[in-house]
């Protein structure tokens, strides 16, 4: 009888365990793939996952809007989406551009928002050995998610042709309904509970996940455009400071920019403080250089420094370079402007002398030296511009006519003005 009454109640827990479970399926978790995708977008969806994955959802949703990222970063966040063990509902919320075309299949269904675009998944460097790549994750993620992997493809390649869908040099790009019709969408809708009713999920509430205002901030601070105008900004500051006498606007706004690109690259997880440290100890160098003679090691490593740092601040060699060159670039046409036509604008007249104190009009600070054009000398110090010659017997301070001069070298005065004397080597 015991025994009887033991297994009863042991029925009896195993159904109403059932019973509380069926009505307690879990929330709906809404996770955010927004903007650039980079490190930070997937650390965000890494630990957010980590976190939601702990109160047992029903399912997520992954709700797309951006024009791409890196591949690699892209890439890693499909692993982790496919290897989720429960449902997974992509949802393109106005468009899933390049690298968002792969986030966007990469999910058990696929959702477009009226009026969404997915699609012009072309790689950045289009080589083929990028591209070859990039397609392999497509076809996979295609094959696996049981889409067609020519289409997929098409989207990524401009010599791939489907007739009647596209075209031999276009990459593919859907709206909402071709997704629809061609198989690669399953729904079209911009609403979650019909989205989630129309898949048969049930749910308890529908939990949407942000991010937060921090990660915001520093996802635009790290994202490749912002990046490579902070570096450009932060160059030209650093010319304008060297051009200028004292610590003035040109630091501050060096300073304001590179701390900038710093701190949102490391707030992304992009790099570590150390290269921070290691772009400091370049400038440490560079100024070094500016107060001692010539140019030389110290010179020469600290524009290494300073370079390493910006790369491994940045975090992907490809993106790194890019940014770069593109910001020397812009810095050297910014520079040749305004050396040529800086004293035209009148807030560099404040930090720049432009009056001109010429012999015709009384200003003679001391008696011409006219004796000495054309005579030959000895350059006695090092002349960058400015040292000291010897002409005969007599010292005098001169200024090279544009290059360094080497102590010890033969000279010539090719021009006097007033009391200055420029020199040329022989």
């Amino acid at each position: 009888m015991r025994r009887l009454v033991f297994i009863a109640i042991l029925i009896l827990v195993i159904v109403l365990s059932q019973l509380v479970f069926a009505e307690n399926p879990g929330d709906v978790y809404v996770l955010p793939i927004k903007g650039e995708i980079n490190r930070a977008t997937y650390n965000f969806i890494n630990s957010t996952l980590n976190k939601v994955l702990e109160n047992n959802p029903a399912a997520i949703i992954f709700e797309i809007d951006t024009y791409g990222g890196l591949i690699v970063e892209t890439e890693k966040i499909k692993n982790l989406i496919m290897a989720l063990d429960i449902p997974t509902i992509s949802f393109v919320n106005n468009k899933a551009e390049s690298a968002g075309v792969l986030l966007a299949i990469s999910s058990e269904k696929l959702v477009m928002a009226i009026s969404s675009t997915i699609g012009s998944a072309e790689t950045i460097p289009n080589t083929e050995k990028v591209l070859s790549m990039w397609r392999s994750f497509l076809r996979d993620a295609a094959q696996q998610r049981g889409r067609d992997p020519e289409i997929i493809e098409a989207m990524a390649d401009s010599d791939i042709h489907i007739e009647g869908i596209s075209e031999r040099g276009s990459l593919l790009n859907l709206t909402g309904k071709e997704a629809l019709e061609l198989g690669v969408a399953d729904l079209i809708s911009d609403n979650y509970e019909d989205i989630l009713n129309n898949f048969k999920i049930s749910y308890n509430s529908i939990v949407q996940v942000d991010e937060s205002l921090e990660l915001k901030i520093a996802k635009i601070l790290a994202s490749s455009y912002i990046s490579t105008l902070l570096i450009t900004i932060g160059l030209i500051g650093f010319v304008i400071e060297l051009f200028t006498p004292g610590f003035g606007i040109g630091g501050i706004i060096s300073i304001i920019s590179f701390g900038l690109f710093f701190a949102g690259n490391i707030m992304v997880g992009n790099s570590q403080m150390t290269s921070l440290i290691i772009f400091i100890i370049g400038l440490i160098l560079l100024v070094i250089e500016a107060i001692s003679p010539g140019f030389g090691l110290p010179g020469i490593s600290g524009i290494v420094l300073i370079v390493v740092g910006i790369v491994l601040a940045i975090g992907s060699i490809q993106s790194a370079i890019m940014s770069l060159s593109v910001a020397i670039i812009l810095t050297a046409i910014i520079t040749i402007l305004l050396i040529k036509q800086g004293h035209k604008i009148e807030a560099f007249n404040k930090i720049v002398l432009s009056t001109k104190q010429e012999d015709e009009e009384g200003y003679l600070s001391s008696p011409p030296k006219y004796e000495y054009l054309d005579k030959e000398g000895i350059a006695l110090t090092d002349l960058r511009p400015s040292g000291v010659i010897v002409i005969g017997e007599e010292k005098l301070d001169a200024l090279s006519e544009g290059s360094y001069i080497q102590k010890g070298s033969q000279i010539k005065v090719v021009k006097v003005e007033g009391s200055k004397i420029i020199v040329r080597r022989l």
